[in-house]
């Protein structure tokens, strides 16, 4: 489920060729620089998770730590922070996973999560669902199960939500974006 009455696209800034050529790549940071933007972005995904039936928010490394962090904080759900590999200091699972650049690694705590724990994933977009996917295998492994996945931005070209769809996982983004629009 997609939808932007936020009108937030226009604080999305393309970046073209990064990280490499070819690639359009959505910086949010003006997005992040807007107080008023900010607010509503923030306040969507906690209106959305205020009733929810879930248990801690995910936030995926790094951009998705801003989005949690609020989120967290507002519906006083606890934070499990996924990281790139070699980031967290005690004992981690690790799952690796493809992105659009190559292989990498996503690790967690591994005391983060027990039976029955549900958790709300968010990251700033959904491109090919590589470290979601990866952030729903490590949920799982621990006992937990996934509520949803969501984040400000939506590549529905590359697949990832409909990946995280086919597995079971509801997906919500605020906004999406064609691979070619500018």
């Amino acid at each position: 489920m997609t939808f932007d009455p936020l009108n937030i696209k226009p604080l999305i800034r393309p970046v073209l060729d990064f990280p490499k050529p070819g690639v359009v790549f959505r910086d949010i940071t003006p997005l992040f620089q807007s107080p008023r933007a900010l607010r509503l972005v923030a306040d969507a995904l906690i209106q959305r998770y205020v009733e929810a039936d879930f248990s801690h928010v995910g936030a995926m490394d790094a951009r998705g730590f801003l989005l949690g962090s609020i989120v967290a904080y507002a519906l006083n759900k606890p934070l499990i922070l996924f990281r790139k590999q070699g980031k967290l200091p005690a004992d981690v699972l690790s799952e690796g996973y493809q992105t659009e650049y190559g292989e990498a690694f996503l690790e967690v705590h591994a005391d983060s999560l027990c039976d029955g724990d549900k958790v709300v994933m968010l990251d700033d977009l959904i491109a090919t669902g590589g470290t979601l996917l990866a952030a729903a295998q490590l949920i799982r492994r621990m006992g937990a199960s996934v509520y949803e996945a969501a984040a400000i931005i939506d590549l529905p070209e590359l697949g990832g939500a409909q990946k995280l769809q086919d597995i079971g996982i509801a997906t919500f983004t605020l906004t999406a974006f064609a691979l070619t629009e500018r």
